[in-house]
């Protein structure tokens, strides 16, 4: 692996083109989302345009450790994302326009780097345009839409090798602009930060993707026709086949579920929901 990969697209290419590109991304300013030790994520606008900037400083040693005794492997850097988003782009799954990446240094923990993406505006996440779905149902044609899209982006994702270990409704934007309907919408999906790319998707984290999919959709007043209708359009299979094929998954979409639930109350009896 090179210590140190630079590819920069306009803006940034003549922004940055007198100057270290590593030090000009952290005087960029603007709505910070996040700003932790060993990463950082804002918003900011060159000549009126958005962008949103992640910015990673090396995770230390410790996270490290920690991951591998878990068995996870660790983020550590912008990397995942750069690579997530053009396989995602390259299968055909709408996402963010990367204009600048860079990775600079051999040493893991202390590795620099960062990404820049487009702004995708104006866009609403799935989950807020979802939420008033139990009191006000949409149209029915814009929900089948919806349910299809959803579910060929989740397919041509796993089947061409990336999980994305966030996979909620908040991390689908659906685009405004034109207004969405039935027989014309687009969504893209976002915040790849921790998604995996490989060859194929093992079934496992498959599987937690779909599950984690389901969680995020129990409040929006999906009916049980709703979900096999997401199933046949996901696996491509006739819906008696996949019921069969695929029990053992459908078994342990509702235990997952329960078990992200319980994580969620945990997490926001801790103050850690932002």
């Amino acid at each position: 692996m090179k210590s140190h990969v630079l590819c920069l697209d306009e803006p940034f290419r003549s922004l940055w083109s007198a100057g270290d590109p590593f030090a000009a991304v952290e005087t960029l300013a603007g709505e910070v989302f996040r700003e932790l030790e060993a990463r950082r994520t804002l918003r900011t606008e060159i000549a009126g345009r958005g962008y949103f900037v992640k910015i990673h400083r090396g995770v230390g040693w410790a996270e490290i450790v920690k991951n591998l005794l878990r068995l996870r492997l660790p983020v550590l850097g912008a990397e995942n994302e750069w690579r997530a988003i053009r396989r995602l782009r390259e299968l055909g799954v709408d996402t963010m326009r990367p204009v600048a990446f860079g990775r600079r240094g051999e040493n893991p923990a202390r590795q620099l780097s960062f990404i820049v993406t487009e702004e995708l505006a104006p866009t609403v996440s799935l989950e807020d345009f979802c939420a008033a779905w139990p009191a006000s149902p949409p149209a029915v044609g814009l929900k089948r839409a919806l349910l299809d899209r959803v579910a060929e982006m989740a397919r041509l994702m796993h089947t061409g090798g990336v999980n994305h270990r966030d996979f909620y409704l908040c991390h689908f934007l659906l685009h405004l602009d034109p207004p969405p309907t039935a027989e014309r919408l687009r969504l893209s999906l976002i915040d790849l930060h921790r998604a995996q790319v490989r060859a194929n998707t093992p079934r496992r984290w498959r599987d937690k993707d779909l599950a984690a999919l389901h969680f995020s959709a129990l409040d929006i007043g999906l009916t049980q026709r709703d979900l096999l209708r997401f199933l046949k359009a996901y696996f491509c299979r006739p819906l008696r086949l996949v019921l069969c094929q695929e029990a053992r998954l459908l078994a342990e979409l509702s235990s997952e579920a329960q078990r992200l639930q319980a994580r969620y109350v945990r997490k926001l009896a801790r103050g850690e929901m932002t």
